[in-house]
């Protein structure tokens, strides 16, 4: 853990000595933002909550003021460098003193290399202000701190006259929410603390719009949590971190005798990932159309066509002409009930037959699963742990269908809308089921106002609301003031 700590101040310092002295900063910018919510009902209301980037609050009555100060990468250079400082301060979150995003990033051609804490890292094809949020990673949760380096954005290969691009990416990092858990988790329930990140991808896109006008992009994303503590009453499992067990969650397999006997019969870590595929096409340079698919796995079970792929999230997305009524419609379809089925069993010496059933997702017996301050950090249909009022931190939700519709426009020159309307079945888990299926009824209605008087200033009046046996009844208003602008 201090090892990669100093690993990341170290390469912090490296990336803003690689600047030369004479090297001016141009392009530096300031965003404030202040919000303040008021909700009746238990919760704060689902999508005024989620898909924040973890700058939200599940207390009902809550607000926040932010300051920040960037500059962005210019990709048409071929060296250019950016770095972030966001900072917050909250009244009923979790914290009252919030390092949203701390970060440096340099690019050389194609090359990119981010060290921090930086948001809108993982989100590659779903839509971030219309969908519910792809299954990996959604925007739900605080960005990791991590080192990344890879191709950040599609490059084309070579030889293919443009129609062929790649960009992947392999992260390191640790999770920052010791400190939280420590505070939520219940007397004797498990917590973690010290825990270290792993994260990678290669996504590959075909076609060429000069050309042609469909196109397809897809590919492959994984992530693990790995080292660190588990600490479950006077129980601690402690794992371990060196530079061996780093490359055991580069390429996934068994633990050593230093960990416990399931890691060593099956793979070390909590390993998740998701594959992804995009269809679309440009039938004019407004109005588009992209079908979209997006399969999650937990621990390998479902990473191959070993088990029939019944889970998942399909989607379609919608670029209308130009109008004043609709610009943009999504619609998702969410699947999560199957989970390589009801039934596991470990193989052994007795029965060496391997069951992988009841993948349990977003969960793992010796971590606190997939996310990160209380938020999960791939869908948010799937409830995270926050929800959870007796202290457990794990996800008590994770069988789930549902159907999910966003769509935005711009009445007016300085007046634009989204909504969002979420509907769900939930079952529970196989192990924790619930008596009845619950149902789940989620909305927002957002308006953004930016008078031309006040510029790069935005006002913003989100009014959001739940209904249904999972969450009970609530209905919230969100006012947010924005103001950016350059230095």
């Amino acid at each position: 853990m201090r090892l990669l700590t100093r690993s990341l101040f170290l390469s912090m310092c490296a990336l803003f000595a690689c600047v030369p002295e004479t090297f001016a900063i141009d392009g530096l910018y300031y965003k404030v933002e202040g919000a303040v919510s008021v909700s009746t009902g238990e919760n704060t209301p689902f999508w005024l909550l989620n898909n924040r980037d973890g700058l939200a609050s599940i207390e009902k009555n809550n607000g926040y003021l932010r300051v920040g100060m960037f500059r962005e990468i210019e990709p048409e250079k071929r060296f250019s460098w950016g770095a972030g400082v966001d900072l917050a301060g909250a009244y009923n979150f979790s914290s009252s003193f919030i390092i949203q995003q701390l970060y440096a990033e340099i690019k050389y051609r194609c090359l990119g290399l981010t060290v921090g804490s930086k948001e809108n890292l993982n989100y590659e094809f779903n839509n971030r202000q219309l969908g519910s949020g792809n299954l990996l990673y959604s925007g739900n949760a605080r960005p990791i701190p991590q080192i990344r380096a890879g191709i950040p954005r599609y490059t084309a290969i070579p030889g293919t006259a443009n129609w062929l691009a790649v960009k992947g990416y392999v992260a390191y990092g640790m999770f920052a929410d010791d400190r939280w858990q420590k505070s939520f988790a219940a007397p004797g329930s498990k917590r973690t603390e010290h825990v270290l990140y792993h994260s990678k991808a290669l996504f590959v896109k075909v076609g060429n719009p000069d050309k042609f006008p469909v196109w397809f992009e897809g590919g492959l994303e994984m992530a693990a949590q790995f080292g660190g503590k588990s600490i479950t009453g006077d129980k601690v499992i402690d794992m371990p971190n060196g530079f061996k067990d780093i490359i055991k969650v580069f390429y996934p397999s068994a633990g050593g005798s230093d960990t416990p006997v399931a890691e060593q019969t099956n793979v070390y870590g909590n390993h998740v990932g998701s594959w992804d595929a995009k269809i679309g096409w440009n039938i004019s340079p407004e109005w588009g159309v992209g079908l979209y698919y997006n399969h999650f796995f937990e621990d390998h079970s479902q990473m191959t066509f070993d088990y029939e792929w019944r889970d998942g999230l399909w989607g379609l997305e919608v670029n209308f002409p130009r109008n004043p009524v609709v610009s943009q419609l999504v619609y998702e379809f969410l699947y999560t009930k199957d989970q390589s089925g009801s039934v596991y069993w470990d193989h052994d010496s007795k029965i060496p037959e391997q069951v992988s059933g009841r993948d349990n997702y977003y969960n793992h017996g010796i971590y606190t699963g997939w996310q990160h301050w209380g938020m999960g950090i791939g869908n948010p249909l799937l409830l995270s742990p926050i929800y959870n009022r007796d202290g457990t931190i794990a996800f008590k939700d994770s069988r789930v269908i549902a159907h999910h519709v966003g769509f935005m426009g711009q009445p007016l020159p300085e007046l634009g809308y989204r909504v969002l309307l979420s509907y769900s079945r939930n079952w529970g888990t196989y192990d924790n089921p619930y008596p009845e299926v619950k149902n789940n009824y989620n909305g927002l209605l957002e308006v953004t106002y930016n008078p031309r008087w006040f510029n790069g200033g935005a006002g913003i009046l989100s009014v959001g609301g739940d209904a249904g046996g999972l969450l009970g009844r609530s209905f919230g208003v969100m006012l947010t003031i924005r103001k950016t602008g350059w230095l």
